[in-house]
């Protein structure tokens, strides 16, 4: 791996770290409520369950590509990658939200980008 790959797999893994923390421990709070686009409190409290379910699932995708940093295997990084942006490409269709294409499947892609171009 180069000093490019490990950069963007780093911060591919930072960014699914923070929406962990967000899924599990702020979903109900006003910042998380605020972030997710959530108005009514009672609808946060409700899901909450599946949002800490939704916030494992992206704490996996984190852990592979830490895995993969360690492991220094680039199949593992463009696995876990390849994971992220077609996750963070259906997030934006099924939530409508362009902004998660930007935050999720935009450092994916340029990761997955520098793999194979790299």
């Amino acid at each position: 791996m180069n000093y490019l790959q490990i950069i963007l797999i780093t911060l591919v893994s930072m960014i699914h770290i923070y929406i962990v923390y967000l899924e599990t421990a702020l979903w109900t709070t006003q910042k998380g409520m605020k972030i997710f686009g959530i108005k009514d409190k009672q609808f946060a409290e409700q899901t909450k369950v599946m949002a800490a379910n939704q916030g494992l699932y992206n704490g996996f995708l984190a852990a592979g590509l830490i895995w993969s940093l360690f492991s220094t295997k680039i199949d593992v990084a463009l696995f876990f990658l390849i994971c992220v942006s077609i996750a963070g490409a259906f997030g934006a269709y099924s939530t409508k939200k362009i902004i998660i294409l930007y935050i999720q499947t935009l450092p994916a892609t340029i990761g997955i980008l520098s793999i194979i171009l790299f």
